[in-house]
């Protein structure tokens, strides 16, 4: 793992001379592992054309020091913002650049206060996310691996819906699940509805009770490795009346084309729009309240976002959801999603539960 994690650092200085800046502040963790296999919780990272160097408090000293290869651990005095601040005053960067999205204004002020006037601080959003969307063939593989967990735990779940059961013991059970095959913990809050509240696409477990003819949602992702996956799968406590069938086979239907445009060179947008082409044909594109998908990697939500309108290119070696759905006020919702990764040649659908609609 060391040789790619100098590679992503070299990849991402190789863009500091466009950029205009001769640093960048790193304040995301997920950005942070990504660019040096640190998964400690607090400090600050920067990194210029000549090396990294990561300012931290004394709990994580031995820690970074242990998992970071290449990166000059600095043990801070007083806060963070004061020590990085007063390490780019006596370093010969001039232009650093940051992610306003990703620290407080009372934290650009202890920066620019503690590193004074010779440093210019230079928006620079998304430059380690921009890397991050393309995954490489380790990325890949550890994908896959927790979309094959988040699958396995889905359908050892659905074995357990019966009448009378809560919606916090399903809930309780799948984290349970996730962590006795060997994942860190959820990727997410997860999201279990049963009945009306089916039509709350993100509903959080409560304590109702399974009743008879109702919808039940099941929306989960593990952490495996550090890599998020993302499964969402609908079913029936009964025999689906004829209106249920008609809806799911719909979203089924949606889900199918989005993935197939889902291909190098598709723009996001595009993918969305297929989707909801299918859904206007069964007059239900009024019942699909969200985006059709977003990328996942590091973090459940990451870019691209696969929403109307998104001119973004899909390029090799991105993951993203796809998750058409419909909701109704006192009916219920339908919701069908996996992960796909996008190959040059062809799309992988990572999450293999079955996709059909299942009556219980």
């Amino acid at each position: 793992m060391r040789a790619p994690l100098h590679r992503r650092r070299h990849n991402l200085t190789a863009d500091f001379r466009n950029a205009k800046i001769d640093a960048l502040l790193i304040t995301s963790p997920a950005n942070w592992y990504y660019l040096t296999g640190f998964t400690g919780e607090s400090g600050t990272l920067i990194v210029t054309g000549k090396g990294a160097t990561f300012i931290t408090d004394g709990r994580f000293m031995e820690q970074g020091r242990a998992e970071m290869s290449g990166v000059r651990v600095i043990q801070q005095k007083g806060s963070v913002f004061e020590s990085v601040g007063q390490f780019l005053r006596d370093s010969r960067s001039r232009r650093v650049g940051f992610d306003a999205s990703q620290i407080t204004v009372g934290q650009l002020q202890s920066l620019r206060k503690a590193a004074g006037a010779r440093v210019r601080w230079i928006s620079a959003p998304g430059r380690v996310e921009s890397l991050r969307m393309r995954k490489d063939a380790t990325e890949l593989a550890q994908m896959r691996r927790a979309a094959i967990l988040a699958g396995e735990v889905v359908q050892s779940t659905i074995g357990l819906l019966k009448p009378g059961i809560r919606e916090f013991e399903v809930g309780a059970e799948i984290e349970y699940q996730m962590r006795k095959r060997g994942a860190s913990g959820p990727a997410f809050e997860t999201i279990v509805a049963f009945g009306e509240r089916a039509a709350l696409p993100h509903a959080r477990p409560t304590a109702k009770r399974l009743g008879k003819n109702e919808l039940v949602v099941l929306d989960l992702g593990a952490i495996l490795g550090h890599y998020c996956s993302d499964i969402t799968r609908t079913v029936y406590m009964g025999r689906a009346p004829k209106r249920i069938r008609i809806w799911y086979g719909a979203v089924l239907e949606a889900q199918a084309a989005a993935i197939a445009a889902a291909k190098s060179g598709a723009a996001c947008g595009d993918v969305d729009a297929a989707a909801r082409q299918v859904l206007a044909g069964y007059r239900l594109d009024h019942l699909f309240v969200h985006s059709t998908g977003h990328g996942l990697g590091l973090e459940v939500h990451e870019d691209p976002r696969v929403a109307r309108g998104q001119k973004k290119r899909l390029e090799p070696g991105n993951v993203i959801t796809i998750e058409p759905g419909v909701y109704s006020a006192g009916i219920g919702g339908i919701r069908i999603e996996d992960d796909v990764a996008v190959h040059a040649g062809r799309t992988e659908v990572l999450t293999r539960a079955p996709r059909n609609l299942i009556e219980i």
